[in-house]
């Protein structure tokens, strides 16, 4: 894991409270970096933030629901008055139980534009949100979180990711005279309580023993040296980019 500090910098979450979200604040603040903890889910929120503070982090939660666009702005707009700005931007917070793995004819259309309000429009909104803050302090980082789904699923899901990756692309070229970088994470599969609850064990065990060439799930530790890599000074010349993280799985040209 990267131990290279980020003090000074400012650091905006979404889905910061719990899960990856959580992981990826704690990583940043221990290297000296402000947090703001952006969840749709307050007391969750606060709670991680309080904890992050007892620990001796300046950090603060900020409500915010990643499809309200009015709301990102407010939400930004608290971080930027009460942190000073933001440097790093991850877009972590998404729709992803296995009821958005279903086909387009199943999933009701209104869970399906709820699904790209936030995995897509979401991502978006937060990115625009944040980029007059992070050009005016010099250029900054956006990492968001796609998934191997978004190379091999055709599920409103994965559609979803894969319209992650594409959006990095995008904004990557958009960005960069503001000396932005953007990139993305892919996470295979995760052993985090979540997607174990959600996924059969047989798939589970297939993954790991015939789909992926590195025999074991993947851990929290794994996404959060991942994003570390790609906001520190050893990622500087990478922008553009989703890099895989799923243990050899899937492999393509």
């Amino acid at each position: 894991m990267s131990d290279e500090r980020f003090d000074g910098k400012v650091a905006f979450i979404t889905g910061g409270a719990i899960g990856f979200g959580r992981a990826f604040a704690r990583a940043l603040a221990a290297r000296g970096c402000a947090i703001a903890i952006a969840d749709i889910d307050e007391p969750a929120g606060e709670a991680t933030a309080k904890q992050l503070e007892s620990e001796g982090h300046r950090a603060i939660a900020v409500t915010c629901d990643v499809a309200d666009d009015a709301g990102v702005e407010r939400a930004v707009g608290v971080a930027v008055e009460q942190l000073g700005g933001v440097d790093i931007l991850i877009n972590n917070a998404g729709k992803h139980l296995t009821k958005y793995n279903q086909p387009f004819r199943v999933l009701p259309r209104f869970e399906i534009r709820a699904l790209f309000d936030v995995n897509v429009i979401g991502v978006v909104s937060c990115s625009l949100a944040c980029q007059e803050s992070m050009r005016s302090r010099g250029g900054g980082s956006i990492i968001n979180i796609s998934s191997i789904a978004g190379y091999s699923s055709s599920s409103p899901y994965g559609v979803s990711k894969l319209a992650v990756r594409g959006l990095t692309i995008a904004l990557a070229q958009e960005m960069a005279a503001d000396g932005i970088r953007v990139n993305a994470i892919a996470p295979g599969l995760m052993g985090t309580e979540n997607a174990l609850a959600d996924l059969p064990q047989d798939l589970v065990d297939d993954f790991i023993g015939n789909r992926q060439l590195v025999h074991r799930l993947g851990a929290m530790d794994d996404i959060v040296n991942a994003m570390l890599f790609l906001c520190s000074s050893s990622g500087s010349f990478v922008t553009g980019e989703t890099l895989r993280v799923s243990g050899g799985y899937p492999l393509a040209i």
